[in-house]
């Protein structure tokens, strides 16, 4: 991404571990849930929302899938983001093989989809919970042959620890530490597959920089397979090649309005349209506080890099 790009960010579907421990919290600790795949109900979710991309024309869209490398946020990826039904070709290799992760569902094909690259610091929060642990990389390469493992280091999990759990603040910088790296990629439209903690305290870090209400948004957790469109800006940039010649050197915020041909540009180039007035209302509001930090304090203000602006939301209730 160069100045900004869109995208959208996606929690996995249901898993196993999600069914009693979303009731009785010490649940995560079994053993059983090592590594969770998703439950029956987790790929209707994956199903429905898989329609709703395809009958939206966000698959279209989509440059580059990122994926947590956990059994759960794999099948989900490949639900929602994979090609059509596989067939016995020896030329295509398949995204996924039949009952991966005891799915009891067919293989998927990797034909006419994006490419999915499995990226280790979008995992979910690391330690203790031997349902965030994963498995050998060698062993998702035979359940998951066409996506792309090559990112990931070592073979086994050296991150996950059996007495130590990451801190929220150790799991936030992490989070910002992959949105930076998300910024360095070429692509415009990325979709990315993760996990319910890893989002909401990435997100709640991003919060500082927002207007109020899009902070409010940005907070709140997403539930199984919910979907949530966003544009990911390189702040200093934007607003250097967007902002600084329109606005007024003697008024940093140019009496409290941003120029219309600047809106309306961004708006374009983020597919917003005039009826979504609430977020173009977010998004000037944003664009008037950026802006005058980018010309009173620029030097501090590049070290904060990237923002986020939520467009819209999709939750699949199977």
């Amino acid at each position: 991404m160069d100045c900004g790009g869109g995208g959208v960010h996606v929690r996995h579907g249901q898993g196993i571990h999600n069914v009693e421990g979303d009731k009785d919290y010490d649940a995560y600790m079994k053993s059983e849930y090592f590594d969770a795949h998703i439950t029956p109900l987790g790929w209707q979710e994956v199903d429905n929302l898989r329609k709703h991309v395809c009958d939206s024309g966000t698959m279209k869209r989509i440059d580059l899938v990122i994926v947590s490398p956990l059994l759960r946020t794999l099948q989900t990826a490949v639900g929602v983001f994979g090609g059509e039904g596989y067939t016995n070709r020896t030329d295509v290799v398949p995204l996924m093989v039949e009952n991966a992760g005891n799915s009891s569902r067919a293989a998927i094909s990797s034909l006419n989809c994006p490419p999915i690259v499995a990226v280790e610091l979008c995992r979910e929060r690391l330690g203790v919970h031997p349902c965030d642990k994963r498995r050998s990389i060698s062993e998702y390469r035979s359940l998951f042959p066409a996506i792309d493992f090559s990112q990931i280091d070592s073979n086994e999990d050296t991150w996950w620890k059996t007495d130590v759990r990451e801190t929220e603040e150790e799991l936030a910088a992490r989070g910002l530490k992959f949105m930076n790296w998300l910024g360095t990629r070429k692509e415009k439209e990325i979709a990315i597959v993760t996990h319910r903690s890893f989002l909401f305290h990435t997100l709640c870090a991003f919060g500082n920089y927002s207007h109020h209400l899009e902070k409010k948004e940005l907070s709140k957790p997403f539930a199984n397979c919910e979907l949530r469109s966003m544009v990911i800006v390189d702040r200093y940039e934007y607003i250097l090649n967007n902002f600084k010649s329109l606005l007024s050197p003697d008024d940093h915020t140019n009496s409290g309005k941003i120029p219309a041909g600047c809106l309306k540009r961004f708006c374009r180039n983020f597919h917003l349209t005039q009826k979504m007035h609430h977020t173009v209302f977010h998004i000037s509001q944003i664009m008037l506080k950026v802006a005058s930090e980018v010309l009173v304090q620029p030097t501090h203000f590049k070290s904060t890099q990237y923002w986020l602006i939520i467009i819209s939301r999709q939750v699949e209730n199977a």
